[in-house]
């Protein structure tokens, strides 16, 4: 956006904040400003590979990539609709976790494990091992080998240390922009929140080069079967994502889909347990323990399907289709996390804030402690003329997941609203001495020179 348009929107968000009167456009601009997380990162420059001991060169330190963990990844693990409220769940996945990267080469690494309540087919680590598994992937699991061929493969990438070579800081500053992007204008709001729920900043943690993913498949299959797991299982999940890319291939973002080559790893992998781990082919896949220990999970998978055909017609635009989905999902499950979420943002999507408010509202009774059904309301409740409702639901956000900038400047925003001046210069400082750039930065500027808090 151009200074002089920027100047323009500037002024017209602040006429509606005074009169409460927020547009659509302006209500999407700042969900899109909704989420910036920290960076942290130097370029580092070589080191040895833990699997390999060649020399290797990182853009990131070992204590980086811990450290990103802890300040990164509770924020993606929200933008995909946090963790699924399952104990036994998440107990079994780690119990999984723990039995694969026991026997890896970096066996002390800070791993964690937890199934998200997000839609799309993915699975995905940060480079210290806190690994996000979705409900899409997992429901489509037949046994506990393809399970810890999934999880092997991702812990092949931390073992290589693939986000260390490959990016370093450029990783964690894409990941960055992704909120400050989504849903900048209108006329982009169905594609993007579609494809947004789709594949998530994920899938930029998951664009690793070819070598990098036959590597991890390698490791990964290595891993699995040292934990006493058929080397089948890695052939499996392979064909499972080849079938789902077809399926849908122009939608479909997995671990496997950043690179075209599903059925070539299938192959090598195929070939793999053929030959070299010929003698793990007796081993039992687990398939009757997978199934009791998921059985919730797979218990509303019918719902979880109603809610990949609406995140998939969202991102088509065809808003009554998705609308007619989710539905769907709700009957199914009335208080389903993601399924309520969404249905919030399908109404809002058509200018139907009142209607979308009261899904947003029964998602934050579902899950509390989860930031996105609050982050949401209080966004919906600015373009509903209720600043002080939507001050203190991102004061809940603040509250629950720390550390993200663009609730500050929401708050401010907010803060306007109620005509409470001194607050929302406040936030709107702490915004700016955050290092922030970009339209909400030039905005936040804007109105403390206006207000002469600075010159």
């Amino acid at each position: 956006m151009s200074t002089s348009r920027m100047a323009a929107f500037s002024e017209a968000l602040a006429r509606s904040l005074r009169l409460n009167r927020l547009t659509r456009r302006q209500a999407l601009w700042l969900l899109g400003v909704s989420t910036v997380y920290p960076s942290t990162l130097s370029l580092q420059g070589c080191a040895t590979s833990p699997v390999t001991g060649e020399s290797i060169l990182v853009g990131m330190s070992e204590a980086q990539e811990r450290s990103i963990d802890a300040q990164v990844s509770p924020h993606q693990f929200s933008q995909d609709l946090g963790a699924v409220q399952d104990g036994q769940l998440n107990g079994y996945l780690s119990e999984v976790g723990r039995r694969v990267h026991g026997v890896s080469h970096r066996p002390d690494m800070p791993y964690s494990y937890r199934v998200l309540n997000a839609n799309y087919v993915n699975a995905y680590t940060f480079p210290g091992g806190a690994m996000g598994v979705t409900r899409g992937i997992a429901t489509e699991l037949e046994n506990e080998a393809e399970l810890a061929a999934l999880l092997g493969h991702e812990i092949g990438h931390v073992n290589a240390r693939h986000a260390a070579q490959r990016q370093g800081q450029a990783l964690l500053a894409q990941v960055a922009v992704v909120g400050l992007n989504i849903a900048a204008q209108d006329s982009q709001w169905g594609t993007l929140l579609g494809v947004g729920s789709q594949i998530g900043a994920s899938a930029l943690l998951a664009s690793y080069s070819r070598d990098n993913e036959r590597e991890a498949d390698a490791l990964g299959q290595d891993y699995m079967v040292r934990a006493g797991y058929p080397a089948t299982g890695m052939t499996a999940l392979h064909q499972l994502l080849v079938d789902e890319e077809k399926r849908q291939p122009s939608l479909l973002e997995t671990m496997f889909s950043s690179h075209p080559m599903s059925a070539e790893r299938r192959d090598i992998a195929r070939e793999r347990a053929a030959t070299v781990y010929a003698a793990s082919a007796s081993i039992d896949p687990g398939r009757e323990r997978f199934l009791d220990q998921t059985a919730s999970l797979r218990q509303i998978k019918p719902t979880i399907d109603a809610c990949k055909r609406g995140e998939t017609a969202m991102a088509k635009k065809q808003f009554a289709e998705a609308e007619d989905q989710f539905r769907t999902a709700l009957l199914g499950t009335p208080r389903d996390y993601a399924a309520n979420i969404r249905m919030a943002q399908c109404l809002q999507a058509q200018g139907r804030g009142p209607q979308a408010i009261r899904y947003a509202e029964v998602a934050r009774t579902i899950y509390p402690e989860e930031a996105q059904g609050h982050k949401l309301a209080g966004i919906l409740s600015l373009s509903q003329r209720d600043p002080a409702a939507a001050y203190q639901a991102f004061d809940d956000v603040d509250r629950i997941l720390p550390g993200d900038a663009g609730i500050t400047f929401l708050k401010g925003v907010a803060a306007e609203g109620m005509g409470d001046r001194h607050r929302a210069a406040r936030h709107y400082a702490a915004y700016l001495n955050l290092g922030q750039r970009g339209q909400a930065a030039q905005f936040a500027y804007s109105r403390l020179q206006q207000w002469g808090v600075v010159r």
